[in-house]
């Protein structure tokens, strides 16, 4: 019986041991990365919110579409129509902005061109309808990916996932709307779209 008990006591030992001793096989899988993927460092809301109106915009992260929090201001007194115009304005801003350090080294960019300005309905256009300073034709799968998704999720649009958009041009109005096959394959995917009738 005394001989058992140094054994048991032995054994007990490498039992404890057992996953905490470090490892004599060398290992070598690369640096530790900085960063999980499409995962950007949390910006201050609170403070960004007393300076404007928080909102999302749809950046490309790997092959798809990814919401990532901003901020627009909107002038005090704005009436209705001409406010969802400067959040719409904003948006696009924000859009054609390059993404943060944070935010690049997260993955992020964005294929928006800058300069897009945005106005309201013209004379026979649907009261919802937002007329862009290029055509949405000429515009790659991606770009306009992120422009319908950002748009139509936003105060800018009517709230119910799609979006109306028209070019410089007094005809050609579409409806968008953002799938998840739009999110999930921007690239291969385009908006789907039905056309509204002016006047």
């Amino acid at each position: 019986m005394r001989r058992r008990l140094p054994a048991l006591a032995a054994l007990a030992l490498v039992l404890t041991g057992c996953g905490i001793r470090p490892t004599q096989v060398p290992t070598d899988f690369g640096a530790a990365p900085s960063r999980v993927p499409c995962t950007p460092s949390q910006p201050d809301t609170d403070q960004q919110r007393a300076h404007g109106i928080p909102v999302q915009v749809f950046l490309l992260c790997g092959a798809s579409l990814v919401a990532v929090d901003r901020v627009v201001t909107v002038a005090d007194g704005t009436d209705d129509d001409a406010r969802r115009v400067a959040i719409a304005q904003g948006l696009l801003d924000q859009l054609a902005e390059e993404p943060s350090a944070g935010e690049k080294a997260a993955g992020y960019r964005t294929l928006v061109p800058r300069g897009l300005t945005a106005s309201g309905p013209r004379a026979g256009d649907p009261q919802d309808a937002l007329r862009l300073s290029t055509a949405l034709s000429g515009l790659g799968s991606t770009a306009l990916a992120q422009l319908v998704c950002t748009l139509s999720d936003s105060a800018a649009a009517e709230g119910d996932g799609s979006v109306v958009l028209g070019g410089p041009d007094d005809g050609g109005l579409h409806r968008y709307a953002c799938t998840d096959a739009v999110r999930s394959g921007p690239g291969t995917t385009r908006p789907p779209s039905t056309p509204v009738t002016s006047g």
